[in-house]
């Protein structure tokens, strides 16, 4: 599923413009959830309070107060996998957009063939083996693998901890370390941490940053061969 924003000034644009996507979704048999926003602050302000809940950004580049390039700017530094694309009735900015990463640039009204190229775009870059995902309530968090320093077990839940914030869900950690793949490696019965966070490990203890976790006997064999090899892959 694809988490889609809009962000335009004009309400019956953004109606318009998730009608038009709404449409594109069920031609391309993909799904997606819609999160409207009337202007650049108050996007920048929701996003503060909820990183990592979003792909994928449509922006209107002229909009009352911050326009859509301060805007993108402003996304791309605090979440550079999070996409952006424009949508204007002006074109003098199209070249602006590079800047920013942006995904795609359309000028209104998008034809339908745009909207679906720019959704298969957005598909194809948001692969699973780039992100984890991860399911807290009623919220589908998209957590880039490279941000992510550990996972750690607590009763029935799995604590993420991210570089931005930590994350909590239901699972296991058996399974958390298969859809983790190989750069990440299981210290402990309870801690799965990603090779590449990892600075250096002394006695008994990883270092992951300021953090000492602890590894265990059983799997330190293991799990020292494991960090060697995915430091080296990564």
């Amino acid at each position: 599923m694809l988490r889609i924003g809009i962000c335009d000034d004009i309400s019956e644009a953004r109606m318009t413009l998730r009608a038009a996507l709404e449409r594109a979704l069920v031609r391309r048999r993909m799904e997606g959830s819609f999160y409207e926003f009337s202007s650049g602050e108050g996007l920048l302000r929701w996003l503060e309070r909820h990183i990592g809940e979003l792909d994928l950004v449509f922006l209107d580049v002229r909009m009352g107060g911050l326009d859509g390039m301060d805007t993108a700017r402003r996304l791309h530094e605090s979440d550079e996998n999070l996409r952006l694309v424009f949508v204007t009735a002006y074109d003098d900015y199209v070249f602006d957009g590079y800047s920013v990463g942006a995904l795609g640039y359309l000028l209104k009204p998008p034809r339908p063939e745009q909207l679906d190229d720019v959704l298969d775009r957005a598909a194809s870059v948001l692969l699973p083996d780039q992100n984890f995902l991860c399911r807290s309530g009623e919220t589908i968090y998209r957590i880039p693998k490279k941000k992510i320093r550990y996972f750690y077990s607590e009763r029935r839940r799995i604590v993420c901890v991210a570089e931005a914030r930590t994350y909590v869900f239901y699972g296991k950690l058996d399974e958390t370390a298969r859809e983790t793949g190989s750069g990440f490696v299981r210290i402990h019965q309870r801690y799965l941490v990603r090779a590449g966070a990892v600075e250096r490990v002394e006695g008994s203890l990883v270092f992951v940053g300021d953090e000492a976790l602890p590894i265990s006997r059983a799997c330190r064999p293991a799990a020292l061969a494991a960090l060697a090899r995915a430091v080296l892959e990564e």
